[in-house]
């Protein structure tokens, strides 16, 4: 049985196209690793969205396993707002065909949520990953609100604690090897035991406040890249870090600089920061500014 499932997994793969020692399934969890030297983040020259692995087969093929979990609609959006994010959405073209409208939704009305909350967020950007997606998929985007386009979009790994092909497992706990749901803000990057990484500071309290102390950072991993899911069928996984691959991880982190916004989206994702009416009057006020 286990044979056929990684066989379906790798055939899911062809279709679909934490620590700061985040370790490879088969590694020991490395728990209070040593951070290196703080460095400045360095601005980065933006690059166009890479082509995706391969198409979204129909729904109606695929295995259970693989039909999303579908997104529950966020309540009192006005709809000046929910059209500007259809608008966005469409602007956005094809590098954006799989974010699901509803999950961009929810991350934009958390980033402007915040930025009413604190101005100090950077201001027209926003980064979001899909995680029911299954990670052979590129299902993390990083967003330019103000000009509409997808500076970058990739693949990202989730924790060995959260499940298989897809996440369907969520914690905030020490030691659970799980990825975290919610908004996040990103903090310093520094060289650390995967080289350049970014520090995360999650602001959703029972769901991802923990981050900063369990050292889930967006780093670089070879088991998140392309080449491993041409061999393997799959991403393999990290201790909780949202990690990325080895030709794009500069590139990425180094436009997410600190004070920007971060949604790592999944079933059941619960959020003080998802207040539609408090976004709208964000969005009316000052656009997506």
């Amino acid at each position: 049985m286990m044979r056929k499932f990684f066989l379906l997994s790798g055939l899911a793969g062809g279709l679909l196209a934490g620590a700061s020692g985040c370790q490879h399934q088969a590694a020991p969890p490395v728990v209070g690793a040593a951070v290196g030297p703080a460095v400045a983040a360095r601005p980065v020259a933006l690059v166009q969205p890479t082509p995706p692995l391969v198409a979204w087969p129909p729904i109606a093929s695929l295995p259970d396993s693989l039909v999303l979990t579908p997104v529950p609609g966020l309540a009192d959006v006005p709809d000046t707002l929910r059209r500007a994010i259809a608008r966005l959405h469409a602007a956005l073209g094809p590098a954006a065909a799989s974010l699901r409208p509803a999950v961009l939704e929810q991350a934009c009305v958390g980033y402007l949520t915040l930025r009413r909350t604190d101005p100090s967020f950077r201001a027209g950007l926003l980064a979001v990953a899909d995680m029911d997606l299954p990670n052979t998929t590129e299902r993390l985007w990083v967003l330019d609100l103000k000009n509409a386009r997808v500076l970058h979009r990739s693949l990202v790994a989730h924790g060995e604690g959260s499940g298989h092909l897809r996440a369907r497992r969520f914690s905030n706990l020490e030691q659970s090897a799980c990825t975290s749901l919610g908004f996040y803000r990103t903090a310093g990057s520094y060289d650390g035991v995967h080289g350049y990484s970014r520090r995360l500071e999650g602001l959703d309290k029972g769901e991802n406040a923990n981050a900063y102390n369990r050292y889930v950072v967006l780093h670089a991993a070879d088991y998140a890249s392309p080449a491993y899911v041409r061999e393997h069928g799959h991403l393999g996984y990290s201790r909780g870090c949202p990690a990325l691959p080895p030709a794009q991880y500069k590139a990425i982190i180094g436009t997410v600089q600190g004070g920007t916004t971060l949604l790592l989206s999944g079933p059941g994702l619960h959020s003080r920061w998802l207040d539609g009416v408090a976004a709208g009057r964000r969005f009316l006020a000052r656009g997506w500014g």
